[in-house]
């Protein structure tokens, strides 16, 4: 019997490992794989400018006041459920993965008390199955759902779309991704993949839903331009931050420090209020998860470490190994950006190449190499004697391994011994680090397991970062500052002599400064540090290893998710213009590639023609004056001519401009059939099928193209434009020669509309149209 259910389960993996491709597929989505040549790259701009043809006027005008409120209304109403979708979200993530590791660890502490061989096998194979179905659903389901997705969404937000990283299958391969990945102890954490959770949710509610696995909703359907998408995915970011380390101001800062280039006073109340929502989901679940609902969820899971009990007050002497803490995480941190630069690198270029089997085959061996070494190593380490009880303190010496709390019993001779390597090693990232945090535990830690560890799981770390499942870098942050922060705090105790300094407090600013290396993030970090310690007494001290952990970095290297994004190819435009760029002018930027026009009456023929010769994403548009003199009218999109293309009811067989605002022919398309859905590569030139006879009929492009695109002169210097560009979001701005008159002039005063006057048409600039 058992060795048929043993064949049943061979024959199961083979058809499992058969049905995965050897090689890539030939639709790449995944993270890493994006190209910046010219045509085959996957990386799009998106069309934040209001394009205002005339069918978005005609929308406009059959609108009054009323639709101003109902969209306000609309967008809080959305911002209220990215909320509640992404604290649901965080909260079966952190349910699951603390389910598995307590079941994990409870099944191997049972074993071990007869074999350690047979439960360090079964701690493997845990470990292994829960990698195995994260790497499987990443290559197999979404291959954009790989990495942390923060590099991705942050080039989203400042104007790239990258195809598949806002689908739903992304969103669910996230979230079970995490779990395999998270649960299978390797050393990457779910806060990263929680930010791009959000930012999916987000996405799929603007647009109302999933079309591909119909799943649509047309009553949720209203907000569908890039404009307004781009609102909602920035509340999904911090919706995201807000659910991982229970902190929604950390949320709202760190949408602002890190991800998003444009902000408005009203998008930060729409963000704060999202945060705000996903605070109370997560304090709900957790209250509910108390009554004992929730299997082995318990301290764990949602991430805070509470030191409000620690140290009390510090002295200045303390400043000078609090600055050198600084220092190490600023270079600690550098060095991990470069690092995991060049193994990403490499990954990308051979290792990855050779297909996704060997992406499942890395990601399980470097499984079996954490598992052995975060279960082998702590066998090595000879036990400590328990420190005299403390009935004040209420720490228990020793606990069985696996279980929350210090001073674990692990390969002990003695009942009251304990394994102070397996205390971090032998145990889930969070209670590791409660544990390193924790106050009034002197002495628990050698220096010799400190230093094992950090050299062992930054190593791990390294190595892991890139692999096919998805991963944040957030808790393998804190962990590694911890230790060595701990370290400094144990030498600090040892030359100081004073009985108010807590080792824990050092691991804090540890901490703290290892992602400020890394990271290069400041306010957000701060205030996310103190929100999941729940201590304000050490804000100034966080503020200071912040400051010099981040200004050592940069004077190495760039921030990690800027690093990253240049790797996978998401052309990223930074907050300020390169220093030669005040030398340069827009004319010299354009180079010498010839502009390709339309004319306003134009042929089908001739712009299929175009469309398959020409990779470009927006056209002029020329017309003729009465006195024959060339006029530029306007600019067309490619998207838009696809989908005039494809819908034919505007094709005419005269060569004559059609006079719509006569009224002789009504437009036959709304505005919102233009817009093109999240993350998707749209229409597409090949996707369209045209009769002969459609070859040889007009279209008339003046009602479809933007009148009134940005224009600068040839000889403005290049980093006004850059500013210009980024500033307002454009993706396309027409460089004309100089101007030969001037007929106004507007200044701030023309600017200033009363109260009494009619406003309606500028409130809805910012507004998007939905489907009629």
């Amino acid at each position: 019997m058992l060795s048929n259910h043993l064949q049943n389960g061979f024959e199961t993996a083979k058809l499992v490992w058969s049905q995965i491709p050897n090689s890539e597929e030939a639709e790449h989505e995944g993270v890493g794989l994006l190209s910046t040549s010219g045509g085959s790259s996957s990386v799009e701009s998106l069309d934040y400018e209001v394009i205002e043809n005339y069918a978005y006027r005609e929308e406009q005008a059959q609108r009054g006041k009323l639709y101003v409120g109902y969209s306000v209304v609309v967008k809080w109403f959305f911002a209220l459920l990215i909320g509640i979708g992404t604290g649901l979200a965080a909260v079966f993530i952190n349910i699951s993965v603390e389910n598995f590791a307590g079941w994990k660890f409870s099944l191997t502490f049972s074993i071990i008390q007869k074999s350690y061989f047979a439960g360090f096998l079964v701690y493997i194979l845990i470990n292994l199955i829960l990698v195995f179905s994260s790497v499987y659903i990443i290559t197999k389901f979404a291959p954009a759902a790989a990495g942390s997705g923060i590099p991705e969404i942050k080039g989203y937000l400042n104007g790239v779309d990258i195809h598949g990283i806002l689908l739903f299958r992304t969103l669910i391969g996230k979230i079970f991704g995490s779990i395999g990945s998270v649960g299978g102890g390797l050393a990457l954490g779910k806060e990263g993949p929680l930010v791009h959770t959000g930012a999916c949710i987000a996405s799929l509610l603007g647009q109302g839903g999933s079309t591909k696995y119909h799943l649509r909703y047309r009553w949720l359907q209203v907000f569908r331009s890039d404009r307004d998408r781009r609102d909602l995915v920035t509340c999904g970011c911090a919706a995201g931050v807000a659910a991982a380390f229970r902190a929604p101001v950390g949320g709202v800062l760190f949408a602002l420090e890190e991800v998003t280039s444009w902000w408005r006073s009203q998008l930060m109340w729409r963000v704060f209020f999202t945060s705000a929502i996903v605070a109370v989901v997560v304090r709900s679940a957790m209250g509910w998860c108390k009554s004992g609902k929730c299997g082995h969820f318990g301290s764990g899971g949602f991430i805070i470490w509470d030191i409000s009990d620690g140290q009390e007050d510090y002295s200045f002497e303390e400043l000078l190994p609090m600055a050198v803490i600084g220092v190490i995480g600023g270079l600690l941190g550098a060095l991990f950006n470069q690092l995991t630069l060049y193994m990403t690198s490499w990954r990308r270029n051979y290792l990855h190449k050779k297909g996704n089997r060997v992406k499942i085959i890395e990601a399980c061996v470097i499984s079996v190499i954490t598992s052995v070494i975060s279960f082998g190593l702590p066998l090595l380490r000879k036990c400590s004697p328990c420190p005299e009880s403390d009935l004040d303190s209420g720490i228990e010496c020793p606990r069985p391994p696996g279980m929350y709390g210090n001073y674990v019993n692990f390969y002990c001779s003695k009942d009251k011994e304990y394994n102070d390597l397996a205390t971090i090693f032998f145990n889930t990232q969070d209670d590791a680090i409660r544990n390193l945090f924790s106050a009034k535990t002197i002495h628990e830690y050698s220096a010799q397991s400190l230093l094992t560890f950090l050299v062992m799981f930054y190593t791990l770390a390294v190595v892991t970062f890139g692999i096919a499942v998805p991963a944040g870098q957030f808790v393998p942050g804190i962990m590694i500052g911890s230790t060595y922060g701990r370290l400094v705090g144990m030498f600090v105790v040892n030359f100081y002599k004073k009985l108010n300094i807590e080792e824990g407090t050092y691991a804090l600013l540890g901490a703290a400064s290892f992602l400020g290396g890394s990271m290069r993030m400041t306010v957000s970090l701060c205030v996310i540090m103190v929100e999941i310690t729940n201590n304000l007494k050490f804000l100034p001290l966080i503020m200071l290893v912040l400051l010099i952990s981040k200004a050592v970095g940069d004077a190495f290297s760039e921030g990690l998710y800027e690093e990253q994004a240049h790797l996978r190819g998401v052309p990223l435009l930074e907050s300020r213009p390169k220093y030669k760029m005040r030398q340069m002018t827009a004319k010299e930027a354009c180079g010498a590639q010839k502009v390709v026009s339309l004319p306003r009456i134009i042929k089908v023929a001739d712009v299929v023609s175009i469309l398959r010769t020409n990779k470009h994403n927006g056209f002029p548009v020329i017309d003729h004056s009465r006195n024959g003199e060339r006029l530029v009218i306007g600019l067309v999109l490619r998207s838009h001519l696809l989908v005039l293309l494809q819908s034919k009811v505007d094709f005419q067989h005269s060569p004559l401009p059609c006079d719509t605002r006569g009224g002789s022919k009504p437009i036959s398309h709304s505005f919102s059939e233009f817009v093109k859905p999240a993350s998707s590569k749209g229409l597409s030139i090949d996707d369209i099928h045209l009769s002969s006879d459609d070859m040889e009929m007009y279209i008339d492009l003046g009602p479809f193209l933007n009148p009134s695109p940005y224009v600068v002169p040839e000889d403005m210097s290049l980093s006004k434009v850059y500013n210009l560009f980024r500033q307002l979001g454009l993706r396309h701005i027409f460089v004309v020669p100089r101007a030969s008159r001037v007929i106004g002039l507007i200044t701030r005063k023309d600017l200033l509309i009363e109260d009494g006057e009619d406003s309606t048409t500028v409130e809805l600039q910012s507004t998007s149209s939905s489907a009629s």
